[in-house]
């Protein structure tokens, strides 16, 4: 071990702040708008949790969207805040099931009725080429897969790209693949 310099700072007054981001357009290399878990926590909910108090955890957390995991700590789906919905739980309740009793795989997604995208593939694809793809996806969030390993590598989310592309919509609302493709179109 090796003890390091120390020095005064009575010269230093400026702080380093991130490079904005900039804004990106359709030719955007499609690995930019991508949350890698390699980089970024993904953030994750055990499938036994009661579905209002994950609806309560996402909404103080700022969180939108989690990947469900079984007790094994694999991946069974994906829940968002819009699937928690008042109206969605108002569906789900019975006159067997109280809203309390109600769990996150009421209203998750599951894994087998997902589409992704290949990581591999993306490396080499434009933003443009994410939203033609998902021009008539209706979901606001997509994984990202990598086939060669079998992981899930990260996912896109329509509200992130929504922010990068500078859209003067309210992105707090439900934002879509779809109106992003539209947004963009119209650009």
């Amino acid at each position: 071990m090796r003890s390091l310099a120390l020095y005064n700072t009575e010269s230093i007054d400026r702080l380093v702040w991130p490079e904005e981001q900039r804004s990106i357009t359709g030719r955007t290399p499609a690995l930019n708008i991508l949350t890698d878990f390699r980089q970024h926590q993904p953030h994750v909910i055990d499938a036994g949790v009661k579905a209002l108090e994950l609806e309560n955890l996402m909404k103080r957390s700022h969180v939108k969207m989690k990947l469900v995991l079984d007790k094994d700590q694999r991946f069974i789906g994906i829940v968002s805040l819009y699937d928690l919905s008042e109206e969605n739980i108002l569906k789900k309740v019975s006159k067997h099931t109280s809203r309390d009793e109600l769990l996150v795989t009421d209203f998750m997604h599951r894994r087998a009725s997902l589409k992704y995208f290949d990581y591999h593939e993306l490396a080499r694809a434009t933003v443009e080429d994410v939203l033609e793809t998902q021009k008539h996806n209706h979901q606001q969030h997509c994984l990202v897969i990598d086939r060669l390993t079998h992981e899930i590598r990260g996912l896109i989310s329509a509200r992130d790209v929504a922010r990068l592309i500078n859209r003067s919509v309210d992105i707090e609302r439900h934002i879509s693949f779809e109106t992003l493709f539209e947004e963009l179109a119209a650009r």
